[in-house]
C-alpha cells in the first residue's frame, strides 16, 4: 500500500535527487520498504521498516545471466557502456570485449578474440558493417542467445546463429532491463 501520511515515519524520510537519463536511481541501504511512490524527477520516499522478506526475495529471484558486450567502450555516451552499467546494476556478470583498450566498471576491455566460457548472451554494440569479422568469435563463444541492439541487426548473423539453436532477439538491452524482461 502506498501511504501519503504518517508521523512515524517522518524520521525516516530519505530524500532522493539522483537522476540519470530520465529514469530516477534509488539505492536505498536500509532494511525498509517503500510506501510512497516517488514521482519522476525529485523524490521524497517515506520507508517502512515492514516487508523486508518481500525486497531480499526479488533479489534472490534475479537470475543473473553472464553477457558479453560486444563493442564494450570506455566512452560514457555510448549505449554500450550504459548497457555495461545497467547490467552490473541488474545483478549480471559482464565481459566487455571491444576493440580500443580501457577499463569498465572495474572490468578490463578484452581487445583480442580469446573465447570467453559460459556466456549466456552476446549483446551487440557494433554495427552490421564491422560484425563479419566477429561472425566466428560470437558464434565460438556458444551462447543461448545474441541480442541485436538498435542498428546492429543483421540478417546473415541471424541465419548463422540460428542454424547453431542460438537464440536470437532484435531488442534493446536497456529496455529489457528496464521492464524486467532481460
Amino acid at each position: 500500500r502506498w501511504s501519503d501520511h504518517s508521523d512515524s515515519l517522518l524520521s525516516s524520510t530519505i530524500q532522493v535527487f539522483i537522476r540519470r537519463r530520465n529514469s530516477l536511481i534509488l539505492a536505498i541501504k536500509t532494511n525498509r520498504s517503500i510506501v510512497k511512490k516517488p514521482n519522476k524527477k525529485h523524490s521524497e520516499i517515506l520507508i517502512s521498516p515492514k516487508s523486508t522478506n518481500k525486497v531480499k526475495s526479488k533479489q534472490n529471484r534475479i537470475m543473473s545471466k553472464k553477457t558479453l558486450v560486444l563493442g564494450a567502450t570506455t566512452n560514457s555516451s555510448r549505449y554500450a557502456y550504459r548497457a555495461t552499467d545497467d547490467l552490473l546494476q541488474n545483478g549480471h556478470e559482464v565481459v566487455p570485449v571491444g576493440i580500443k583498450k580501457g577499463e569498465i566498471f572495474g572490468h578490463e576491455i578484452i581487445n583480442d578474440k580469446s573465447i570467453q566460457p559460459e556466456i549466456d548472451t552476446v549483446t551487440l554494440y557494433v554495427g552490421p558493417q564491422n560484425q563479419a569479422e566477429w561472425y566466428d568469435y560470437i558464434l565460438e563463444t556458444k551462447p543461448k542467445r545474441i541480442i541485436f541492439n538498435p542498428g546492429t541487426e543483421n540478417t546473415e548473423l541471424v541465419k548463422l546463429a540460428e542454424n547453431q539453436g542460438i537464440e536470437v532477439e532484435n531488442a534493446c538491452t536497456l529496455v529489457m532491463l528496464s521492464v524486467g524482461s532481460y
